[in-house]
């Protein structure tokens, strides 16, 4: 299985890029520019020689081409256009979506969130990959980037994900939870995602207040996934 990070050039993706190789899946990163994702996977296995990692550098529109799962981690304002890039290359993959929807997308705090006509960043995606079959699902928007970056430290932290297809689901989870320390928890349709991508700007505000960068979520008292 190959899982191409789209956007994966930025703190976020290239820190899920970095965890999934050094869990020993294949990894694409994505940029909007060759160069600059091949000389960040230059940069990552140099830093990172121990692992041998198995990732290459791509522009986001071969990235999505060769992956078999795909993951978006892109601004807000970048999510429309770098989709719209990639849309003929989803048909019938998984695509988690890692956007949230905050203020900084029109020059405001990062602790605040927008509402999107949509209703959340997950369903937008959904809308504009409508018609190909993409299975869209919620993941990653609560997990801090200096958690990614803290490489190899687990990150305590689980992972929130929402969306309309169960086996997508669930393939989606064996994916995340290879990341050392997180577990995945399934809270149902990509409706879900609405309440989720509000828990970012939550910690974000958590972090700055306590000064923080580590701040968390653990849900307890139920299973990492439903399978049942």
């Amino acid at each position: 299985m190959i899982v191409s990070v789209i956007g994966g050039t930025g703190p976020q993706g290239l820190g899920i890029a970095e965890r999934l190789a050094i869990a020993g899946l294949e990894v694409i990163v994505g940029s909007r520019k060759e160069e600059k994702a091949l000389d960040i996977v230059a940069k990552a296995k140099e830093e990172f020689a121990d692992y041998d990692l198995n990732m290459t550098g791509m522009a986001n529109e071969d990235a999505a081409k060769a992956g078999d799962v795909l993951i978006i981690t892109v601004p807000l304002a970048a999510q429309k256009p770098t989709l719209e890039g990639i849309k003929e290359f989803c048909n019938d993959k998984i695509v988690m979506d890692a956007t949230v929807p905050l203020e900084t997308a029109i020059g405001g705090k990062p602790f605040r969130f927008v509402d999107l006509m949509e209703g959340s960043a997950a369903e937008r995606t959904a809308s504009i990959l409508k018609g190909t079959g993409a299975k869209v699902i919620c993941a990653f928007c609560n997990i801090s980037n200096s958690h990614l970056a803290n490489i190899p430290e687990e990150i305590d932290c689980d992972c929130l994900i929402a969306g309309d297809d169960k086996e997508s689901k669930e393939i989606a989870a064996e994916i995340i939870d290879k990341i050392p320390g997180v577990k995945t928890i399934d809270c149902g349709i990509l409706e879900k995602a609405r309440i989720i991508e509000k828990i970012t700007p939550l910690l974000i505000g958590l972090n700055i207040k306590y000064k923080s960068h580590y701040g968390g979520l653990r849900i307890t008292g139920i299973p990492a996934l439903d399978k049942e």
